[in-house]
């Protein structure tokens, strides 16, 4: 795994201001701390930041091969690149290193754009054509690894990350209010958009070039138009009358034993590596089964590790120590707690370049930290199986939902949602009759399964100034996400629906981002995810979902696929979603001098994107202990976040910078083959 950047010129040659090749690359250096690479020539410069992982002695980047025509900065993995090899020489190829970045280069020769057709893995790369001038841009399936852009004074810019493209002199973006406002009410930022002015993202599944207009259309806004995209894959499921009909046990049975071979392949393929492979084990069902299939099914000897934390309504230990005893491994827990997540905090914003709504991502910042300790800089995480198989309590409130919208004044029916949610049988009624019966009016609204989460959050778009009212500049979010819906999403069933929707904000906007790709790489840690697989998340799209969510049973086919695995009381026992303590994080000494800095009135500038009235109430609610629902706690979070954000971007940018930049002996300049 890496950190990549790069600069183009739009027209004419690049004039490269002072630095910016220490500046870009530098402030990745937690990417990549192996080895810093550089290449350019009249019109682009590419910059690579290197963690070793595959064929530590040759795979330095940015590479060329052959002619040296074509020219490449890659973050990510392809795991299949030894088969791609064998392939690629039965058809002339010739290979110098054994390093998968070579086999895309060479897969590029061959295939031209179509090559990320035949990767299984995950990625972000950078491919520059020296004979047409033509900058070729593509991003993995799910969105596992980050590619941002920007246009700046004539010139395209790319990186890993929004803080490198921050670093090229000059450019400046800034906090957007509408921007903030989307990621307040939908967890995340959709499609392109960042909360960034001016810097945009590559969607998943999309491939780009600069500097080809015949390719595709201009982007989805806010892509530059220098950009043209296409969208080479998306998750599809079945349709709808398919997807709920009855499965019998035979074939139940049989597509289990089929999922179960998938999911040796997906977990398997994950451990090549030229450096030990470990593995996070949360005591739930996904971490466990990928655990346990390793163990089963190759010689693999896996080291693994959990967090837990001092409070025992958030911590899972018990169940991590227990699946660790069953398979034997050698196993580690980190504990965190209230100090140690408010201390961390602030680098926790830094690295994840987005307001959080949960303080979640610390802890495990705090495990990446030990993983990297054990000199591990690879871990297998269970990430992505409750998006395929249909795992998160959402979706069996949309089944729930839309069984009560056919009969809406049924008692019965909406009390079917005490069984997700116990808490609910000590509410009034007509409570959760309002929140959850919101749109049971229109059943087919494409967004009908997250409109209650979305409900509960939109209230903290308040705390924003006036101005977050007009919206993300590239239009409301809700429509830019229903125009990018695949045509078929229609005649999908709720749970598809739900699921592609789910994969398509949450997913790749938040859990693979500010907790996952973020807070590894802070610590120089590489993720690989089992369950996003693409070649198990096309099975599992054939799946009907009568056999994903049985009843209310979430995740049933995955079960019965790994339940000689595992022990009953891991396979059997509720999911417990991972938490971490919000608000109350931060009441110690560390934690309150955080607040005062970012959060009372001071002079580092800013207020103009918030409510300083509103700020201050929160402020105070929190102080007198006042913050008991889940809203309060995340608005504090947020805004906390928001303004930690402001500050890292805005007046601490430099200083970061400082303690960041790359000498220019530290870089390594990559040149054409002699007489090229």
């Amino acid at each position: 795994m890496c950190g990549i950047c790069g600069v183009m010129a739009l027209d004419g040659p690049l004039d490269l201001p002072e630095q910016t090749p220490e500046r870009m690359i530098g402030i990745m250096r937690h990417r990549g701390p192996d080895e810093f690479g550089a290449w350019r020539d009249r019109s682009i410069f590419l910059g690579h930041a290197r963690l070793s992982i595959i064929d530590l002695k040759s795979g330095g980047q940015p590479m060329t091969c052959g002619s040296s025509r074509y020219w490449i900065t890659f973050n990510g993995e392809i795991y299949n690149y030894p088969e791609l090899t064998a392939e690629l020489q039965d058809l002339g190829h010739t290979f110098t290193t054994h390093s998968d970045t070579e086999v895309i280069l060479h897969s590029f020769e061959q295939w031209g754009p179509k090559c990320v057709d035949h990767f299984n893995g995950q990625f972000a790369l950078a491919i520059f054509d020296r004979n047409s001038r033509r900058l070729f841009l593509a991003r993995d399936r799910f969105g596992i690894r980050p590619l941002y852009v920007a246009v700046h004074d004539g010139k395209f810019l790319f990186a890993s990350e929004v803080k490198s493209l921050r670093a090229f002199p000059g450019f400046t973006p800034q906090l957007n209010p509408g921007a903030l406002a989307d990621v307040f009410h939908y967890w995340s930022s959709i499609g392109a958009a960042t909360v960034f002015d001016g810097v945009a993202q590559i969607p998943p599944g999309h491939v780009a070039f600069v500097g080809d207009d015949s390719f595709g259309q201009v982007g989805p806004a806010p892509l530059p138009s220098c950009l043209r995209v296409k969208r080479y894959w998306h998750p599809t499921f079945l349709p709808a009358a398919e997807d709920n009909r009855f499965v019998s046990r035979d074939e139940r049975k049989k597509t289990a034993a089929q999922l179960r071979e998938k999911l040796v392949e997906a977990a398997t393929i994950r451990l090549r590596a030229d450096v030990p492979v470990g593995a996070y084990l949360s005591g739930g069902l996904d971490s466990s089964a990928t655990t346990a299939i390793i163990h089963k099914y190759t010689d693999h000897r896996l080291k693994t590790f959990s967090v837990g934390f001092d409070d025992p309504a958030f911590d899972e230990s018990v169940w991590q120590r227990a699946m660790a005893k069953h398979i034997g491994t050698d196993h580690e827990v980190i504990t965190s707690g209230p100090d140690d997540i408010a201390s961390r905090f602030q680098d926790v914003v830094w690295h994840a370049e987005s307001p959080l709504l949960r303080t979640a991502p610390a802890p495990l910042h705090a495990l990446s930290g030990l993983v990297r300790k054990d000199q591990f800089k690879v871990v297998l995480t269970g990430e992505g199986a409750d998006e395929v198989f249909v795992g998160y309590n959402i979706f069996r409130e949309a089944k729930v939902r839309k069984f009560w919208s056919r009969d809406k004044s049924s008692r019965s029916r909406s009390a079917l949602l005490s069984r997700l949610y116990p808490y609910l049988a000590q509410s009034p009624p007509e409570f959760s009759r309002k929140f959850y019966g919101a749109g049971l009016d229109n059943p087919d609204d494409p967004f009908f399964s997250h409109r209650p989460r979305w409900s509960n959050t939109a209230a903290l778009s308040s705390f924003l100034a006036d101005s977050a009212a007009a919206g993300h500049p590239a239009g409301p979010a809700e429509e830019r996400l229903e125009v990018s819906l695949p045509k078929d999403f229609a005649g999908w069933g709720t749970l598809a629906r739900a699921q592609y929707v789910e994969m398509s904000t949450f997913l790749s906007g938040y859990l693979l981002c500010s907790q996952g790709d973020r807070m590894l790489m802070g610590h120089s840690v590489e993720g690989r995810f089992p369950f996003l697989d693409h070649n198990l998340a096309d099975f599992a799209g054939t799946i009907p979902a009568s056999i994903k969510l049985m009843s209310l049973v979430e995740k049933a086919i995955l079960k019965e696929s790994v339940a000689d695995l595992l022990p009953g009381n891991i396979l059997q026992r509720p999911k417990q979603p991972y938490r971490a303590p919000d608000s109350a994080s931060f009441l110690g000494e560390v934690g309150q001098k955080l607040v005062k800095q970012h959060l009372e009135v001071n002079d580092l500038g800013g207020w103009e994107i918030w409510q300083p009235q509103r700020l201050a109430a929160l402020l105070r609610k929190w102080r007198a202990g006042k913050l008991n629902s889940a809203r309060d706690n995340m608005a504090f979070v947020a805004v906390l976040s928001g303004r930690m954000l402001q500050y890292e971007f805005g007046p601490g940018f430099e200083t970061r910078v400082k303690t960041t930049i790359l000498s220019p002996e530290q870089i390594i300049w990559r040149h054409q083959p002699q007489g090229d």
